[in-house]
């Protein structure tokens, strides 16, 4: 029984590639000598402590907030690299960080959630679910996601508990970021395969929508949560089933554009021509968005542990596992520019204010970077 127990709570609260036991990963493709194609340079370095948890970087208005595993929080000018404010949830973090600019939100492991206002804690509620995607703070509300995608809301000022809406009926849930995110008078929250559209002063479901459809003999093989962040362009919602597909919603009416079968457990980038991801191979698929249409697949980076992308201007970029930045072209794949940062893969995806790049490493290295 201790044997099963352990299994489960592996499967539960660890993820499943660490139960795995299946063949050896290959080994990561070397890395070609590149022409650079573009140019872009590191412009200020900053640090946190080293995070062991699938962090977020909020961006609000010129802002950069981070968090670190020890409970730091930190918000910086984008600009500069300049320390706005800094401050300690006083406890280890499980999630983090969400923030509108005022009010930054983070979880703790043992099961609190936390706002601070410029580093000083406003309030800290516990929570009945284990959580490990960043809260939402938006229209003077923090928006939890659990692990269970269960969903509450709760008053930004004091911490009262608005509603919750919980999910129930999957016999497992994957402990990797969810979707939580805001469109216009929408929240919308990923609900295992599916995307919710969700009224955020009630938490009532307006709509809801499948990107892909689970498939397999059994549970494990049928896991097919939404992945965590999702991409917004223009009506458009784009995102990752685990290992199932990726796919794009209109998330005026809640009604589905397309999807596509595609393995793969980390998030996807987009642009109004494009929509970027790598599977569990690290092969990189170019699909575009009007249609779903494959526009280039490149093999160049095969087991190199890529992160959830970021599309800026003309290139897509992608963290690996020494922690290089690379980036392509992102209409035909081709290398443009490789960035070196401190050798750790990064913590969160990459995030851009105005024309600063951001990427952080699980090290607790913040790198900046423009053309």
């Amino acid at each position: 029984m201790r044997r099963l127990s352990g299994l489960w709570s592996c499967l539960l609260l660890v993820g499943l590639a660490a139960c795995s036991s299946g063949p050896k990963k290959p080994p990561p493709t070397p890395l070609a000598d590149i022409k650079p194609q573009i140019t872009g340079r590191v412009v200020w370095t900053s640090r946190i402590s080293s995070i062991g948890f699938p962090m977020s970087v909020a961006v609000n208005a010129g802002q950069f907030t981070v968090a670190a595993s020890d409970g730091t929080v930190m918000a910086l000018d984008a600009e500069s690299g300049r320390v706005i404010w800094k401050g300690n949830a006083g406890a280890q973090l499980s999630a983090g960080v969400g923030s509108d600019g005022k009010t930054a939100a983070v979880v703790t492991e043992d099961g609190n959630v936390v706002a601070m206002d410029a580093g000083k804690v406003l309030w800290s509620v516990p929570l009945a679910t284990r959580v490990v995607s960043a809260p939402l703070v938006a229209g003077g509300r923090v928006f939890v996601m659990g692990v269970d995608r269960s969903v509450a809301a709760f008053d930004a000022k004091d911490g009262f508990r608005l509603w919750s809406v919980p999910r129930s009926g999957d016999p497992l849930n994957l402990s990797q970021t969810g979707v939580l995110a805001p469109f216009k008078d929408t929240l919308l929250a990923g609900q295992s395969s599916k995307l919710a559209g969700l009224d955020p002063l009630s938490g009532g479901i307006r709509w809801e929508v499948a990107l892909a459809m689970p498939r397999g003999t059994n549970e494990i093989e049928r896991l097919a949560d939404l992945v965590g962040p999702a991409v917004r362009v223009g009506d458009f919602i784009c995102a990752r089933s685990f290992q199932s597909a990726v796919g794009c919603v209109d998330a005026q009416n809640g009604k589905l554009l397309w999807s596509r079968n595609a393995g793969g457990r980390m998030g996807v980038a987009a642009d109004a021509k494009y929509l970027v991801a790598a599977d569990a191979s690290d092969r990189i698929t170019a699909w575009k968005m009007g249609s779903g249409e494959v526009a280039w697949t490149s093999d160049a980076y095969l087991f190199r542990s890529l992160s959830t992308p970021l599309i800026v201007g003309p290139v897509v970029t992608f963290g690996d596992l020494e922690g290089n930045l690379i980036f392509l072209s992102t209409d035909k794949g081709a290398a443009q520019l490789r960035v070196p940062t401190d050798g750790s893969p990064l913590a969160a995806a990459p995030v851009v204010s105005g024309m600063t790049l951001l990427a952080v490493t699980q090290n607790g290295g913040l790198f900046a970077l423009r053309p």
